[in-house]
């Protein structure tokens, strides 16, 4: 059976190339064991076929390989583009993937399920429906991603078995065609698994608790993680006022707490993308930490609404930064928080973008700061 029809070779999870194959192997199997009286080879071999992902990390190393095929296609030629849909429980997910395969020739290609983090606080927190602020538990999402694999697993099974009573029937009437075809069907099985893009939020908590979530949510089968760089317990949804960002350093921290994450687990093609509010997030919760002119610190900084300190007995508790040979006072909010100046959201958002892909991001995400 080929699970994987883009040239993906992944023998792990690929196994026997046809289903002869398999009732090959698992004749060998009984074979040695005379006792296991009523288990026959075919039986064992369907099974199997029904059942090719036996853990969530296998889910995550195929939909890994798939992913990273379709971003080398799309780089290649812009209109093999990929569709994610929105997926907030797993039946709904396997209705999606049936419907796909239905009407789209039995593929599943370049269609992936997108679990979004302000769907799981809406429906799936068992605080209730809550805004996306990363309230809801954080052991939710990890669960749903289980749970989508779990009925898209089911969903294999489901139409392979119909594929069998074929089968059968066809054996039975001794429709030697129709049998050869049905087996070539088996072999051309495309699984209902797709990759998952899955919404970390702000990783909910430091780097050290980001990897524990990202650990979670890869052993449940996600292949892709995305995650943004605001402040954990100061999140807001996308199109919110009020965001607030870290320094790129902080943001770094868990772009590589994910990647350890992903290599721990050996799922070495796990893909990271990381998403910038800088557009419509005029605070930042802390001064970043600066070495020398120009460092990723000082370009932070620089973006900083700031006035000049003239009078040092003026300053009572607050923080002073230099630039340019003088000394200048941030300005603070009642919050505790710091002030960007206005207009610098656009640039900020690059240079977001230029410090994550040279610090291991895969895909990049420009949150505006209104719909549209």
């Amino acid at each position: 059976m080929n699970y994987q029809s883009r040239g993906i070779s992944d023998q792990a999870i690929q196994g026997p190339s046809s289903y002869k194959a398999e009732i090959t192997a698992a004749e060998a199997l009984l074979k040695d064991h005379p006792a296991w009286n009523g288990v026959t080879a075919e039986a064992v071999a369907r099974m199997r076929l029904q059942n090719r992902f036996k853990t969530g990390l296998d889910v995550a190393r195929y939909t890994a390989d798939v992913m990273r095929a379709d971003m080398a296609a799309y780089d290649a030629d812009p209109t093999k583009y990929t569709q994610s849909l929105g997926c907030w429980h797993g039946f709904i997910a396997q209705q999606k993937l049936i419907s796909i395969k239905k009407h789209f020739g039995g593929k599943t290609d370049r269609r992936y399920l997108y679990l979004s983090g302000w769907m799981i606080a809406a429906l799936r927190s068992e605080f209730g429906p809550l805004p996306d602020q990363s309230m809801h538990e954080k052991t939710s999402v990890p669960a749903l991603i289980e749970e989508l694999y779990t009925f898209l697993r089911q969903a294999d099974a489901r139409e392979l078995n119909d594929i069998f009573r074929e089968l059968d029937a066809a054996r039975k009437a001794g429709d030697k065609a129709k049998e050869a075809a049905l087996i070539d069907k088996i072999d051309n099985f495309q699984t209902h698994v797709v990759p998952v893009i899955a919404d970390i939020d702000a990783g909910f908590g430091n780097a050290e608790a980001t990897y524990l979530l990202a650990k979670k949510m890869i052993e449940a089968g996600a292949c892709a993680l995305q995650i943004e760089n605001q402040v954990s317990d100061e999140k807001q949804c996308g199109h919110q006022d009020g965001k607030v960002t870290v320094p790129h350093e902080v943001f770094i921290a868990k772009i590589r707490a994910c990647r350890h994450a992903f290599l721990e687990l050996g799922v070495d093609n796990g893909i990271i993308v990381t998403r910038t509010d800088s557009l419509g997030a005029g605070l930042t919760q802390q001064i970043a930490v600066s070495h020398k002119p120009g460092d990723i610190g000082d370009q932070y900084n620089s973006f900083l609404d700031c006035e000049e300190v003239t009078d040092v007995t003026s300053l009572r508790g607050d923080v002073v930064i230099e630039r340019d040979g003088k000394l200048m006072r941030p300005k603070r909010l009642a919050s505790n928080l710091f002030q960007f100046r206005e207009g610098t959201g656009a640039d900020r958002c690059v240079l977001d973008c230029i410090t994550s892909l040279q610090n291991g991001a895969d895909l990049l995400w420009i949150e505006t700061e209104k719909p549209h």
